[in-house]
């Protein structure tokens, strides 16, 4: 599994009922996406980066996602170019499901 992790420093700083509201509206965007198992938005705690946590199945499919598409969508969103990063992990402990997961 892969975990990709966007960043992008905003225009100007927002609040997390801002944060909330946006990030609520391109929610829709991410489900049904091909190997995506889970997104986390994030927002500083001085609300001048913004992001997202995501789980993939593999990077093959992570890299699927962060097109000059989805970069310009980004720009027009937000006002600045995101920062991707990728890590392994090869184990993920999920409380709410009760279960460990192991990549291969």
């Amino acid at each position: 599994m892969i975990i990709a992790v966007t960043t992008f420093t905003l225009p100007k700083p927002i609040t997390l009922d801002e944060a909330r509201t946006i990030f609520l509206s391109t929610a829709p965007k991410y489900r049904g996406v091909q190997g995506l198992l889970r997104k986390h938005y994030v927002l500083s705690e001085d609300g001048s980066t913004a992001g997202g946590v995501y789980l993939w199945n593999s990077r093959a499919e992570a890299e699927a996602m962060y097109t000059e598409s989805w970069r310009a969508f980004v720009r027009e969103k937000y006002g600045t170019d995101p920062v991707v990063t990728y890590f392994e992990s090869p184990v993920v402990v999920d409380n709410v499901a009760q279960e460990v997961l192991a990549g291969e």
